[in-house]
Order: structure tokens, then sequence, then C-alpha cells
């Protein structure tokens, strides 16, 4: 009996036919969503709080100056030291001066003489009118004379006072007690008139100053007491309200300036202490969400913060929304949000607008709600 053989060629068909006619009997599996994890959106009363870093300074400060040019020949004291009212602090060359004064005493001595020489010669003009041994006209001219001598005498006083006066002027002295806080000249130094020598911080009244950013500002703080601490030792602290926000941003910093009026400075707090003060500005309306859920815009709002949005078919939309603060783990929105939309905080990365995605149940990790 011949053996049976199988065709190889034949079996492959069979085999390619079953495959094709069993992926036919299969249903096209459904295109997997996305999975989001959402948070509805709460509003709520924010304030945050403000942390300055300044010092202390007086609240009357001062620039001292020559009022008058000349070279500096000597300076008695130095920065952080004490003055009282009416020290002498520097002093300058004084020889021009001095020979004003000198040719101002030799003019007035002049005059003087003139005076004495005019007035005698009036007085025997005086005495001889009567007599009728002079004229009128003579008399006249010894009068004029006396009285031109007189004025002359005057101006020359008066010059010479002010040719003392300059002289003392090249004595630099503090106009009020306090301490030295700055110094822009040396010994040696030709100083024009005016010019900045001493910064002088007047006995009195002291602030803590602060430079702060206009953006911590939304509104004015109020006249809320304010407590000042002491940044090496935390213990010593005192109170003190907002004097003063200046109305200009400083074009060097970028900031404005607090000063905060202090009603008295505890020991170890001294001018120059670097202290630390925390504002609260006014509560308002906002939303938080964590740092996750902030995206970038599309379109005319590219590269501006924006949010996904989900609606209730599970369609995703993307929002753009104003940033007020950024906090540590998450951000404080001002506008773009209304309470009980629902926002994607986590697995929004690969998200576009009209896309249907999953809602999960579970909170990633790291997602604050």
């Amino acid at each position: 009996m011949p053996a049976f053989r199988l065709n190889p060629v034949a079996i492959g068909l069979s085999v390619l036919l079953a495959a094709l006619s069993g992926c036919g009997d299969k249903k096209p599996q459904e295109q997997q969503r996305p999975r989001v994890y959402v948070q509805q959106v709460k509003t709520e009363d924010f304030a945050a709080p403000v942390a300055l870093t300044g010092d202390i300074q007086a609240r009357v400060q001062t620039q001292l100056s020559f009022r008058v040019g000349g070279k500096i020949i000597q300076r008695m004291v130095d920065v952080g030291a004490r003055v009282s009212a009416r020290q002498v602090l520097a002093r300058l060359d004084p020889k021009d001066l001095q020979t004003s004064v000198d040719s101002a005493v030799a003019a007035e001595a002049a005059e003087q003489a003139r005076v004495k020489q005019t007035a005698a010669a009036f007085v025997r003009q005086e005495k001889l009118l009567p007599k009728g041994y002079t004229s009128r006209s003579e008399y006249d001219s010894a009068k004029a004379a006396l009285n031109s001598s007189q004025s002359a005498l005057k101006a020359a006083q008066a010059q010479l006072a002010n040719a003392r006066e300059q002289l003392s002027y090249t004595a630099l002295v503090a106009d009020a007690p306090g301490i030295i806080t700055s110094r822009q000249a040396e010994v040696g130094q030709v100083m024009q008139a005016t010019a900045p020598v001493f910064g002088l911080a007047r006995d009195g009244e002291r602030d803590a100053v602060f430079n702060v950013y206009e953006s911590l500002f939304v509104e004015p703080p109020g006249d809320e007491p304010v407590q000042v601490t002491l940044l090496d030792n935390p213990q010593i602290k005192t109170v003190g309200k907002v004097r003063e926000v200046t109305p200009a941003v400083s074009a060097d910093t970028g900031t404005l300036q607090v000063k905060i009026a202090l009603s008295q400075l505890p020991a170890g707090m001294e001018l120059g202490s670097v202290v630390s003060a925390a504002l609260s500005v006014p509560a308002k309306s906002a939303v938080r969400l964590p740092w996750s859920a902030l995206t970038k815009g599309l379109g005319d709002q590219l590269g501006q913060p924006a949010v996904w949005l989900v609606d209730d078919q599970g369609k995703v939309s993307l929002r753009g929304v104003t940033v007020a603060r950024y906090l540590t783990g998450s951000v404080i929105l001002s506008a773009g949000l209304q309470s009980g939309e629902h926002v994607v905080v986590a697995g929004g990365q690969l998200l576009h607008p009209d896309m249907v995605v999953e809602v999960a149940e579970q909170k990633p990790a790291g997602v604050q709600p």
C-alpha cells in the first residue's frame, strides 16, 4: 500500500486561511482614553503675609558739607562716631579766606580814617557857616562827603563781616547731635562747596526701613501694629506702624520703600541693626491649586498661565488664568476660574482641546487637594 504524503504548500495555505477567518471574528478595540486627576474649584479668602527684611534708620538724616570750597587739611571723626551739636568734624585750608579777611580789615580801617577826616571837615564848616566865613555850597559839600564816607564805612564793615563768616565756614560742624553714618572725603582732597562730606543720623525717632517689590502690595497696608524683630536675636522685638510708603518705584532697585515708625528701641536694637517684619494685606477671594495644574496657553495666550478644565462629558478645554502669588507647592489664582469647575491637576501633559479623558478616582502622590 503506497505511503500517504502531506503537501507542505497545502498545509501552509490552510493555516493562513484559518488565521484570516479568525481575525474577521474579532471586534476592533476602542482607543484608550488618557486618565487624569481633577480637583473641584473652591474659592477662599487669601491674604499672604509679606515677609520683609530691612534695617533701623534715623527718622532725620542729613548730608553735611562745606559751604565754601577748598582743600581738606584735617578730619576729626570717622563713620560710627557719636558727635554733639556744634562739634567740629573737619577743616579746610583757610589761607585764601584769611587773606580776604585781612583785606577787608584794611579796607575798614581806611574807611574809618576817611570818616574821621570828613567828620572834622564838616564840623569846621558847621562852625564857620553862622559867622559867614564859608558858603552854603561848601557846607553842603562837607556834609555830603561825611555821609558818603559813613556809607562806605558801613559797606566795608559788611564786607569784613562776610569775609569772617566765609572764614568760619572752613570748619565743618555738626548741626545736631547724632551718629556719623557715611564719609565721602579724605584729608588732602579738594572739595567743592555743598559736596557731601559726612552723613549724619540725628538723635531722636527711629524707623525700620524695608525695600519691597511693588507686586507684593496689591493694596496699601493698613494701620494695624507691625511687630519688628531683630534678625540676630528673635527674642528682641518691638512694635511700630507703617508711617510712609514711597509713591514711586526706585529706578535702581525696582522696589518701594516702606518705613515703619517705631515706638521705642529695646536694648540690643540699635541704629543699623538688621530687622525683620511681616505685613498682612487685605484678604481677597482666590483659588488655590497645586503647581501641577498650571500649563501654557495656546493661540493668542501662548506662553501665558492656563489650566485644563473637564466638563460633564469628560471633554477638556484650555482656560487662561491670572496668577496672584506663587507659593511652595501651590499657586494662588485671582481670576479665570469659577466655583464648581473641575481642573486637571495631574496627567495633563499630553492633552489637547476637545479631547475626551477618563477621570481617575485616586489622588496621585504629591498632589495637594
